[in-house]
């Protein structure tokens, strides 16, 4: 097979410019998505004379990197060159889903043709009895009698004949409507560029006349993966289960109908050239770039501080698995030095319309460690947690997951494998059945003056109530301010025998508690500060 790299190139040949091309549909093979974007593959099927001609291949995705492009052809044909189009000779092909709504909109064309015809023959009706009751009322030799027989059918039929026709319009307004809503849906998709599929323009070169196979690859942008996860666990004794998805959305104008799927963690539109470094030069600021400078430095310290309390709230929960789990029977799982792939045995329909299509990539059911995390401050629930090991050498990506515990869908989670240490923390939900309770004790509490100082004391107590049928471990965690003033001082004055994070006052209580039993801790701390000044966040 002949292989050829294509760049952008332009048909400029003068004698395959004045023949006709040939149009030939590829048909797609396969396709690989990556995070962003995907690569696909087509086969097509094409008839060439001896000497040069022009060749249109259809049914190509609608946007595509032209350096990417890659040919194979059988021996005796050169491809000269290679472009993309959109609309090629006015002849591009149209897409299923602007097909689909051009029938509907046929039929129902059809269905308002009918009523508008069944009400004007209706109509019709109406005048021409209109017409005979004028005929028949001034014929002599009537009697009364008659006459209000004939009176009361004229009646009749029209009452009748005009509940028709008003029933009739009212159907007809309806599709009316109904026409022009499909109208004003298929002058948008046709309008969209990216609603069809588009075309490759090439140049060819043949020996001899023949038949054979094109086997087209490029790069396109509008294909991409997201991943996400369910996690399963029936107690708190149980191995875990992690459930690997994918949600594929693919916008390439051309449906993928049976393709031969393989998803990759890689990002081909990365740009891959190593950085460099160049001196750095410093020099002095002006005026106002100090001031802005100062006031960056005092916004950047307040921000620091506050983004300390999120520390304590549950982490983002990160998942592991053991590599030796039950991957699914129809996923190969290839990893290399830069990313993972997998590939899926079974073909795949993937409509052209960004809508989410969930695959399942492999299962795995991992051993953990399970223990319970509150932060009473920041949310009133206890949270149950799972500790996983040996998560580095799986290629997970950060993601959203589904938790389902005790047979109960018990929210969302997120899964973040770039976290450093060797142990994730993968939060499993919210348990009711563990209680905690933060309040502030006020007989401890209060505000003293010193001169020109003020002094606040502040004191929480936290109680847990373990309501379950069996011991759990609690790690526990709460918080005291930390100065950033010389001017103001914070003292810790009970901790009830937490370890304590001086740098940035997070207390840590690591707690068993039997069935049933509750356990008490204490924080107490003061701040110091002129009486003068008001500390915003206290």
């Amino acid at each position: 097979m002949k292989y050829l790299l294509l760049s952008a190139a332009v048909l400029c040949a003068s004698g395959a410019a004045a023949q006709a091309p040939a149009v030939f549909n590829a048909g797609l093979e396969s396709a690989t998505v990556f995070r962003v974007g995907a690569e696909l593959t087509h086969k097509a099927r094409v008839t060439l004379p001896k000497g040069t001609s022009q060749v249109v291949i259809n049914n190509v995705a609608n946007a595509l990197d032209e350096n990417s492009v890659q040919i194979a052809t059988g021996p005796g044909i050169t491809i000269m060159s290679a472009t993309f189009a959109r609309n090629f000779l006015n002849n591009e092909a149209k897409s299923p889903a602007y097909l689909k709504l051009e029938d509907s909109l046929k039929a129902a064309q059809r269905d308002l043709t009918r009523t508008r015809n069944l009400r004007t023959s209706e109509e019709g009706t109406m005048a021409l009895l209109d017409k005979n009751q004028e005929l028949k009322s001034g014929t002599a030799g009537t009697s009364v009698s008659e006459l209000m027989k004939l009176a009361e059918y004229y009646k009749n039929k029209q009452v009748e004949l005009k509940n028709s026709v008003a029933l009739l319009l009212e159907k007809e307004a309806g599709q009316q409507k109904q026409v022009d809503r499909l109208a004003q849906q298929l002058k948008e998709l046709a309008d969209n560029p990216d609603a069809s599929g588009g075309q490759l323009l090439l140049q060819v070169l043949a020996n001899n006349a023949v038949t054979t196979d094109f086997a087209i690859n490029y790069l396109t942008p509008n294909a991409h993966w997201t991943v996400y996860y369910d996690l399963r666990a029936d107690n708190a004794a149980d191995p875990l289960k992690i459930v690997y998805k994918a949600n594929v959305m693919q916008g390439t104008g051309i449906d993928w109908k049976k393709v031969k799927l393989t998803l990759s963690t890689g990002n081909p539109s990365q740009n891959g050239t190593a950085p460099v470094m160049s001196a750095w030069f410093l020099r002095y600021a002006l005026p106002v770039q100090m001031a802005m400078a100062k006031r960056q430095a005092y916004q950047n310290t307040i921000q620091s501080l506050e983004s300390r309390a999120p520390m304590m709230a549950p982490p983002p929960p990160p998942v592991a698995a053991d590599a030796a789990g039950g991957v699914d029977a129809y996923t190969t799982q290839n990893e290399n030095q830069l990313s993972a792939t997998f590939d899926i045995d079974i073909p795949y329909d993937i409509a052209s319309n960004n809508k989410q299509h969930s695959v399942t990539l492999k299962e795995f059911t991992q051993p953990a460690k399970y223990k319970y995390y509150a932060v009473p401050k920041l949310d009133p629930d206890a949270f149950l947690m799972a500790e996983i090991t040996e998560y580095e050498r799986l290629n997970l990506l950060p993601g959203e997951a589904n938790i389902i515990f005790e047979n109960m869908y018990a929210g969302k989670s997120y899964i973040d494998p770039n976290a450093t240490g060797d142990t994730l923390n993968l939060s499993v939900g919210r348990d009711k059945k563990v209680i905690v309770k933060r309040e502030k004790i006020t007989d401890v509490a209060g505000v003293k003056f010193f001169g020109n100082q003020k002094r606040q004391v502040f004191t929480y107590e936290i109680r847990v109530r373990n309501a379950k049928k069996e011991a759990i471990n609690m790690l526990l965690k709460d918080q005291y301010p930390i100065s950033t003033d010389k001017n103001m001082e914070v003292e810790l004055l009970e901790s009830s025998d937490a370890a304590v994070n001086t740098e940035n006052g997070v207390l840590t209580w690591k707690l068993s508690i039997a069935p049933g039993e509750t356990k008490k801790v204490r924080l107490s701390y003061s701040v110091k500060y002129p009486k003068d000044k008001v500390i915003a966040n206290l």
